[in-house]
């Protein structure tokens, strides 16, 4: 694959008149690492002390749950976030959202979903699993849990960190090629495995990528 430039320059731009909205859009890059990495080692210790669930049992539920993070970050990215309304109002909502994030892309404090977000919806999936898989839901939630942090953190990673060898280089130039190549393929931030299930690595008719 051809070596991208992007640098790494910060740069950011205010998106909301309000003081306190324009506080809440910044967020710092760990603390999805602060906030999630405890709730993830409660899930695991309730997952084995006390729903009893065997070592082996746990790890097959836990890379479960990190499959079912990367299927949704794959969904999220390519349906919701790439999505393209036509309404005044619906514009405003895709530049929040994501819109922002691609014209703006080295924005350090924007590359993790803010907490008034994220913990809402942890919630929202933690009841879900909850009701689908009753006793082992902890352990699948706390693989969902992990794979969100990595993404994050993989995130952040590939607009700011070097990034200059193996596995990690070869993951920061294929989510830098969806910044500056093609954003209608390379969904996937921490792992491209639904892009290429669903055959979106690259445009179909793109034989240089």
């Amino acid at each position: 694959m051809k070596k991208l430039y992007v640098t790494t320059r910060n740069e950011t731009v205010r998106m909301f008149e309000s003081d306190w909205l324009e506080f809440f859009s910044h967020v710092h890059p760990a603390t999805p690492i602060v906030l999630y990495t405890p709730l993830i080692a409660y899930f695991l210790y309730v997952a084995l002390a006390q729903r009893r669930l065997s070592i082996l049992a746990v790890a097959g539920l836990f890379v479960a749950g990190i499959l079912t993070w990367t299927l949704l970050e794959y969904v999220i990215h390519r349906y919701l976030f790439h999505y393209e309304p036509k309404t005044r109002i619906g514009k405003l909502m895709h530049f929040v959202i994501h819109g922002v994030h691609h014209d703006y892309p080295n924005d350090a404090t924007r590359l993790v979903m803010p907490p008034v977000l994220s913990i809402p919806l942890a919630v929202v999936f933690y009841i879900l699993f909850a009701l689908l898989f009753g006793r082992v839901a902890p352990a699948i939630s706390a693989g969902f849990a992990f794979g969100y942090v990595c993404y994050d953190s993989i995130h952040y990673a590939t607009h700011h960190f070097a990034m200059k060898r193996g596995v990690l280089r070869w993951l920061k130039e294929y989510h830098l090629r969806h910044h500056y190549r093609d954003d209608h393929a390379g969904f996937g931030v921490s792992s491209p495995l639904w892009d290429y299930v669903f055959r979106t690595t690259r445009k179909p008719d793109d034989a240089r990528l």
